[in-house]
């Protein structure tokens, strides 16, 4: 008579991998902060630490939006079939300018 016992290890052997697998799935979380009271206040009021011109910042604003306002009327034109000639320019500005005012603003 055979014994009990190799049948159940057998099973185990075979059932073990699997019920691991269920509980690898994804990637491990990431520890927690080891400084915890500084990583909250850090996160809550990042501070600029560099001298910014708020006139020249809304200047800059206020010439990004005007020449936005300008670009649905520039692409009705073109679903027309006409290019207006300085649409280019205007989409070039919008790009330069909103890089200058994210670059002045991120900290």
């Amino acid at each position: 008579m055979k014994s009990p016992v190799v049948p159940l290890i057998s099973l185990a052997v075979f059932l073990l991998p699997i019920a691991s697998s269920g509980q690898r799935s994804g990637f491990p979380s990431p520890p927690p902060p080891m400084d915890t009271e500084n990583q909250t206040t850090t996160a809550q009021s990042p501070t600029l630490n560099r001298q910014m011109d708020f006139a020249q910042l809304q200047k800059e604003a206020d010439d990004l939006a005007r020449t936005a306002q300008t670009i649905p009327d520039d692409m009705a034109a073109l679903r027309k079939g006409t290019l207006p000639k300085d649409f280019v320019e205007k989409l070039k500005r919008i790009e330069k300018l909103s890089k200058r005012l994210r670059s002045q603003v991120t900290p």
